[in-house]
């Protein structure tokens, strides 16, 4: 398993947040809560299946 720990922006409050990212499969896609404000993020994840990120996308569930 290749995990890489990144830091975004929240999209609901716009705090900085941690995530760690699983980039040894495919493209996927999630939700995951914001550690600041416990709304859900919708996280979907590019990899090029070599460990390496291509995009990732953050959105509000409303989106």
């Amino acid at each position: 398993m290749l995990l890489d720990e990144c830091f975004y922006s929240c999209p609901y409050c716009g705090e900085p947040i941690s995530l760690v990212l699983d980039l040894s499969g495919d493209d996927q896609s999630y939700y995951e809560d914001c550690s600041v404000c416990c709304r859900p993020i919708k996280l979907t994840i590019y990899s090029d299946g070599q460990g390496q990120l291509d995009r990732l996308l953050l959105q509000r569930d409303d989106e």
